[in-house]
C-alpha cells in the first residue's frame, strides 16, 4: 500500500504461528473456566424438599448420682458373692464347688430378669422418651459418670474374677462363673432404663399428600 506521498507504507509482519498460539491460550482458559463451573445438583425427590429442617438436640438434667443407689448395692452384693464363692472353690474345690455353681447359676438367672425388665421399662418409657440402647445398657449420656462408674466397676470386677478362676481351673464347675457376670449388666441396664435421662419424643407433623386432581370429561 501507498500514502499520500507516493511512499509505500510497510505493514508489520505477523511471525509465523502466532495466530495458532493466541487461539491455543484461548482455547485452554475456555477448556479451564469449563472445568471449574460445577455440575448442577441433581433435583430432589418429591417430597424431601418439603419436609422442615430437624430440631437441635434437647439438653436434659442428668439424675442426681444417689438416685437408684439400692441397683447399685444390690451389684455389688452379687460381685461380692461371685468373687468369693468362686475364690474359695478355686482354694478348696471340694467343699465349695457346690456354692460356687449355684451363686453363678442364681445371678445368671435374676440378671436376665432384670435385663428383660429393664428392657420392657425402656419401651414404656419410649412413648414419652426418646430411648436409645447405648443410652439404657451402656448409660451412654443419660447416666452420672459417679453411676457409671460403678456399675461398670462392678461388671468389671465380675468378669475378671470369673475368667481368672475358671482359667485356673478349665473344664470344672469354675466355669460356670461366667454366667454370673449377667448380673451386673442387667442391673446397669434397669438403673438406665429406670433413671436415665433422654430427651422427650419429637411430635412430627403429619405429611400432607397430595391429592390428583380428578379427570375431567
Amino acid at each position: 500500500m501507498t500514502n499520500r506521498n507516493g511512499r509505500k507504507r510497510t505493514t508489520p509482519s505477523t511471525p509465523p504461528g502466532a495466530g495458532k498460539t493466541k487461539a491455543g491460550k484461548s482455547k485452554s482458559s475456555a477448556g479451564k473456566t469449563a472445568a471449574k463451573t460445577k455440575k448442577p445438583r441433581a433435583p430432589m425427590p418429591p417430597g424431601r424438599e418439603a419436609r422442615p429442617p430437624r430440631a437441635p438436640r434437647v439438653q436434659v438434667a442428668l439424675a442426681d448420682p444417689g438416685t437408684g443407689r439400692a441397683i447399685v448395692v444390690a451389684s455389688y452384693a452379687g460381685t461380692a458373692a461371685l468373687g468369693i464363692t468362686a475364690i474359695a472353690a478355686d482354694v478348696a474345690p471340694h467343699s465349695f464347688d457346690v456354692a460356687a455353681l449355684v451363686v453363678a447359676v442364681a445371678l445368671f438367672v435374676a440378671g436376665t430378669g432384670a435385663f428383660i425388665w429393664a428392657y420392657f421399662t425402656a419401651i414404656g418409657r419410649s412413648r414419652t422418651d426418646e430411648i436409645s440402647l447405648p443410652g439404657v445398657y451402656g448409660l451412654a449420656g443419660s447416666t452420672p459418670a459417679p453411676v457409671r462408674l460403678r456399675l461398670f466397676g462392678s461388671l468389671a470386677t465380675e468378669v475378671v474374677v470369673s475368667v481368672v478362676t475358671a482359667g485356673t481351673r478349665l473344664y470344672s464347675t469354675l466355669s460356670f462363673g461366667v454366667l454370673g457376670v449377667m448380673w451386673g449388666l442387667g442391673l446397669a441396664g434397669l438403673w438406665g432404663a429406670r433413671h436415665g435421662a433422654f430427651p422427650p419424643r419429637r411430635v412430627e407433623p403429619p405429611r400432607s399428600r397430595r391429592r390428583s386432581a380428578p379427570d375431567q370429561p
